[in-house]
């Protein structure tokens, strides 16, 4: 998607004070801010927000909206740098701090849920960048996204690493009565030194899991993305069997595990960031990534069996990560069955 996909058509007019990184680079502002010291932030006008998931992705959706590009979580990992890229941005420091904010987005999604064209299938949020980041602290978009679906009924789940969620909490639960709405958080492991290094804008796991405990709080199923569960880093059974009690004392209504992958752009940000901080492991990540971006089946599959039993020992069961459900007061989970491993976007 080029810079002249992200604007609405009126900007046109104002290319020649508005280019960024080239002739197609339009946007309404660029600036850097004090409280957001070493980022910058690009606002666009959108003119559209829905996204089809191409046909051939593994995902349980088929729509998303993301009100932004890069991410201030900097999670070394995330698949969304590539993105960075198609808009001539940095896919590594640059995917931090260059921050493409569709200022539009929640007139946009309104006015696009209002057509005749549009048939109400789910939308998925935060299945690319987090629409929690810190960038939504200044920017408030996602109140506007919720209210646009909730008055027009449309079902939607929301996936976050970000505490700012429960801002929204109140408007969650008014959606939740007249549509399915699925929420789930993001929490891979519980090790604090790896987190600081590889999640580093991220809220601490213990806090994510505060989220999880305030939504069952108010009666709110909240399940766990446990993601991503990284070789040779956080697959240690005691760390499998740690993180899954915690997610349950918690009180997630599922666990659902995967396993990281390393497609291009993070790659290459990853595999650096091992060399720096773990060099003893790239040879071993060399040879089981070596077939592309997805770890061996045999050791998904395995992953996937561990938590899947520890999530039954613990009174928790695997859900399909991204599908929307009507909230409701918890309930307890099934028994967890083995399905294949599911491969999510993470953010």
């Amino acid at each position: 998607m080029r810079w002249e996909n992200l604007t609405d058509e009126s900007e046109h007019g104002r290319a020649a004070d508005a280019v960024l990184f080239g002739a197609d680079a339009v946007t309404t502002r660029t600036f850097d801010t004090p409280e957001f010291a070493g980022i910058t932030f690009h606002e666009v006008r959108a003119r559209s927000v829905l996204n089809r998931v191409p046909g051939a992705s593994r995902m349980p959706f088929e729509w998303t909206v993301n009100p932004y590009r890069g991410c201030t979580h900097a999670c070394v990992y995330c698949f969304a740098r590539k993105t960075h890229s198609y808009l001539d941005l940095d896919t590594g420091i640059g995917f931090d701090t260059q921050i493409v904010v569709k200022v539009n987005a929640p007139e946009v999604l309104r006015r696009q849920l209002g057509s005749r064209r549009w048939q109400g299938d789910h939308v998925a949020m935060g299945t690319n960048v987090d629409c929690y980041q810190r960038a939504e602290g200044r920017y408030r978009l996602m109140p506007g996204i919720i209210s646009a679906l909730t008055d027009h009924a449309n079902p939607f789940s929301i996936l976050t690493k970000g505490t700012l969620i429960l801002r929204d909490l109140d408007l969650l639960v008014r959606a939740a009565e007249v549509t399915d709405v699925g929420v789930s958080v993001s929490v891979g492991f519980l090790d604090t030194g790896l987190w600081r290094t590889v999640e580093p804008g991220t809220p601490a796991p213990e806090r994510r899991l505060d989220v999880v405990r305030a939504f069952g709080e108010h009666g709110i199923g909240c399940g766990v993305l446990m993601a991503p569960v990284i070789p040779f880093l956080s697959d240690d059974p005691a760390q499998l069997r740690a993180t899954v009690r915690a997610i349950a004392a918690a009180g997630a209504t599922s666990v659902t595990p995967l396993v990281l992958h390393l497609r291009p752009g993070a790659r290459e940000w990853f595999m650096a960031w091992l060399g720096q901080h773990h060099p003893h492991l790239v040879r071993r990540y060399e040879r089981l990534y070596a077939e592309g971006a997805y770890a061996p089946k045999w050791y998904q599959r395995r992953i996937t069996r561990q938590v899947h039993e520890l999530a039954q020992e613990y009174g928790i069961g695997p859900a399909r990560a991204g599908l929307a459900r009507r909230i409701r007061p918890a309930e307890p989970a099934p028994a967890p069955t083995e399905p294949e491993p599911v491969q999510l976007s993470l953010m």
